[in-house]
């Protein structure tokens, strides 16, 4: 009896640890992305093709600039990381509508709002 409940609290402890471990979100693919601008933004089907390619080519960018940092450092990634960003959100802009696009960038500054409130929480 005794075996098991130290079992049990071994299992229990293991997964515990393991839940800590995988904090944090979930990155979306493009194509998450783009069904999210799909809906929120009601592009057509030809600005949805566009819009995939673009994320499309901002992921393998993202994921080469973490390859490029072994290191570890983010701090020296956060400029690459914003110019990528920066240079995302002009490519996008530019394939949507100006009522789109103003509705994207008030998205984008909502967006920007509740991550600098997360990082005052921290």
């Amino acid at each position: 009896m005794k075996k098991l409940v130290l079992v049990c609290a071994f299992v229990l402890g293991i997964s515990a640890l393991s839940f800590a471990q995988g904090g944090g979100r979930q990155r979306m693919t493009p194509e998450q992305t783009t069904a999210r601008l799909k809906d929120s933004l009601s592009l057509t089907s030809d600005q949805v093709a566009k819009a995939t390619v673009i994320f499309t080519a901002q992921a393998k960018s993202q994921d080469s600039l973490r390859t490029a940092n072994t290191g570890g450092d983010r701090a020296a990634m956060r400029p690459a990381q914003a110019a990528l960003r920066k240079a995302t959100t002009d490519k996008i802009l530019a394939i949507l509508t100006p009522d789109q696009a103003t509705l994207y960038k008030k998205q984008l500054a909502a967006q920007a709002a509740k991550m600098a409130a997360r990082q005052q929480g921290n």
